[in-house]
C-alpha cells in the first residue's frame, strides 16, 4: 500500500512539473528567437570612434527601435547616404529634432542651454580644443557625436549639410545596453528543461511503484 501511495504522489508531482517545465521551455525559446531574430542584429566594432565605451572587435547587440523611442545619450547604428562610403557607423545621440546644440570651445557641449555631463567621452590628451559649433537640429533628424572626440568623424564635420544632422530614417537600431538580459531566456529554458526531466522521472517512478504488488492482508 505504501508503494502505491508513493506512486500516486509521484504521478501527481509529474502531472504538475511536466506541463510547467514545458511552458517555461517553450516560452523561453520563443522569447529568445523573438529578440535574437527579427528584433535584433549583431555587429562587430571596427573603428576607434566610440572609444573608450566600445573598442575594435567588441561584439554588440543592436535592437530595432521606433523613431519615438530614440533618446539623447542612445548609441545608434546609423547609415548616412553620402557619408562613410555607405557603411553603417556607431554614434551617440546628442540632439533630437528641434534641439539647440552648442559648443563654444569644441569640447563642452550644451543642449537647449544646459551643459550635458559626458563622463564617457575620450578627450585629447594634449588638451587641444576643436572648432566651436552652434546648430539647431532640424525636425526628423539627429545630431550625433562619437565618444572619442579627437578621432570621430561625426556631425561636427558636416555642419553645412543640415547642421551635420542625420535623418532618423537612417537609424538601423540602438546598442542593447543590457547584455545580461540576453541570458534570461537561456536560464529560463534550462530551468524549464530541468523541471520537465524531473517530472518525467517522477512519472516513470510513479508508474513503476504503482505496478508493485501490495502487501497481502492477513
Amino acid at each position: 500500500m505504501q508503494s502505491q501511495r508513493a506512486g500516486r504522489g509521484m504521478k501527481v508531482a509529474a502531472w504538475a512539473l511536466v506541463p510547467l517545465g514545458l511552458v517555461l521551455l517553450l516560452g523561453a525559446t520563443g522569447g529568445f528567437v523573438g529578440t535574437g531574430g527579427l528584433d535584433r542584429e549583431h555587429v562587430t566594432v571596427a573603428g576607434d570612434a566610440m572609444r573608450p565605451t566600445y573598442h575594435p572587435g567588441d561584439r554588440l547587440a543592436i535592437e530595432r527601435i521606433d523613431e519615438g523611442e530614440i533618446r539623447r545619450g542612445d548609441i545608434l547604428l546609423v547609415t548616412v547616404p553620402g557619408r562613410y562610403r555607405g557603411a553603417p557607423v556607431l554614434q551617440r545621440v546628442i540632439g533630437l529634432g528641434g534641439d539647440h546644440v552648442e559648443s563654444r570651445d569644441g569640447m563642452r557641449v550644451t543642449v537647449n542651454g544646459k551643459r550635458i555631463d559626458e563622463p564617457y567621452v575620450m578627450r585629447d590628451p594634449l588638451g587641444s580644443t576643436d572648432s566651436p559649433y552652434d546648430v539647431t537640429v532640424p525636425e526628423g533628424r539627429l545630431f550625433l557625436l562619437g565618444d572619442n572626440r579627437p578621432n570621430a568623424n561625426d556631425s561636427r564635420y558636416f555642419l553645412d549639410e543640415q547642421s551635420g544632422s542625420v535623418a532618423v530614417s537612417g537609424v538601423r537600431g540602438r546598442v542593447q545596453e543590457k547584455p545580461a538580459s540576453t541570458m534570461a531566456p537561456l536560464l529560463l529554458g534550462a530551468f524549464g528543461a530541468m523541471l520537465t526531466l524531473v517530472g518525467v522521472g517522477l512519472g516513470i517512478g510513479g508508474f513503476i511503484a504503482g505496478q508493485r504488488p501490495g502487501a497481502r492482508m492477513r
